[in-house]
């Protein structure tokens, strides 16, 4: 059975947040902690990713903001073999971020390969780290389906963001593509906005 991984952005995901209820409500979960969650460099955020994915073997992945970058810089590394999926809420576009956080974040340009295993993208027509745009064209570029969830900011606790019980439906929905795909040989990348199943859009 997958281990789920957790992975936060800037700053972490304080308590409150829908990910450390998930940490909670998930005995599978385990976060991946990094040593400087105020100053994240790629190399190091991404050294940490790939040992805990090394660990567990088959992973699933759930990120938030500057993880979901972090995810998507796993394209091209070996490790990705060992992701089963990957949940990417509300990602963020790294302009923006240096514009709130200025110097705090040092990641390269933004990642923008097709990513080898199922992906969802969940993201907000409001969100100020992502202009709507930018998330549909970055949907687009990982291969992932794109949920909007309307005015819903960054998804997090400012924007009334707690437990989230919606994120698990998501997760065993994404988990079902997945297998599907497996099953018929084909990769996991979608179509942005192409319908999901079970109603969910």
């Amino acid at each position: 059975m997958a281990t789920t991984l957790i992975i936060p952005g800037l700053f972490g995901s304080a308590d409150g947040h829908w990910q450390r209820h998930w940490l909670n409500d998930d005995p599978r979960a385990v976060l991946v902690e990094q040593d400087d969650w105020d100053r994240p460099k790629l190399d190091l955020w991404r050294d940490r990713l790939e040992r805990e994915i090394f660990r567990h073997g088959t992973v699933d992945l759930v990120a938030h903001s500057l993880g979901c970058l972090l995810i998507a810089n796993l394209a091209r590394r070996p490790l990705a073999r060992q992701v089963r999926s990957a949940l990417l809420v509300a990602p963020c576009d790294l302009g923006p971020t240096d514009r709130l956080h200025p110097g705090a974040v040092e990641f390269g340009p933004m990642p923008d390969l097709p990513l080898p295993f199922s992906s969802l993208v969940v993201g907000s027509l409001n969100d100020p780290y992502m202009p709507f745009d930018r998330l549909r064209h970055f949907s687009t570029r990982w291969g992932s389906r794109l949920v909007d969830l309307g005015h819903a900011g960054h998804i997090n606790i400012a924007s009334g963001f707690g437990r989230w019980s919606h994120g698990y439906d998501l997760l065993r929905v994404l988990n079902g593509i997945s297998r599907r795909e497996m099953t018929r040989g084909q990769p996991g990348e979608f179509s942005e906005r192409s319908p999901l199943p079970n109603g969910v859009a």
